[in-house]
C-alpha cells in the first residue's frame, strides 16, 4: 500500500463530508440518540473492519464516536483508509 502525500489527502478528503486529516490520521466524530444506537452501529463497522482487514483507533463515550484512521504499515495514510471511511460512511448515514 503507497502512503498518500497531503495533496492526495485533502483531494480525497474532499469527496468525505466531515472527515479531517489531523494527527497523522483522518478523523471523524459523530452523534447518535443514545449509546444503544451507538453501540449497535460500531458493531456493524466492526464487521466490515474485519472484512477489510484494517481496524480503527475508536473511542466511544455514551452517544459519541470518534474514529481515527491511518494505516500503521506505512506510518501515514493509504487508499486502505479511504475506502473504510467510505464504507462508515455507508454505514452511520445509509
Amino acid at each position: 500500500m503507497e502512503k498518500l502525500n497531503e495533496n492526495q489527502i485533502a483531494e480525497r478528503l474532499s469527496t468525505l463530508n466531515g472527515w479531517i486529516f489531523e494527527n497523522d490520521a483522518i478523523a471523524k466524530s459523530y452523534k447518535f440518540k443514545n449509546f444503544k444506537e451507538a453501540f449497535s452501529k460500531m458493531t456493524e463497522i466492526a464487521f466490515e473492519c474485519e472484512a477489510q482487514g484494517h481496524h480503527p483507533n475508536w473511542e466511544n463515550v455514551y452517544n459519541s464516536l470518534t474514529i481515527k484512521l491511518n494505516t500503521h504499515d506505512v506510518n501515514g495514510i493509504t487508499q486502505k483508509d479511504f475506502d473504510l471511511a467510505t464504507t462508515i460512511e455507508n454505514i452511520v448515514n445509509p
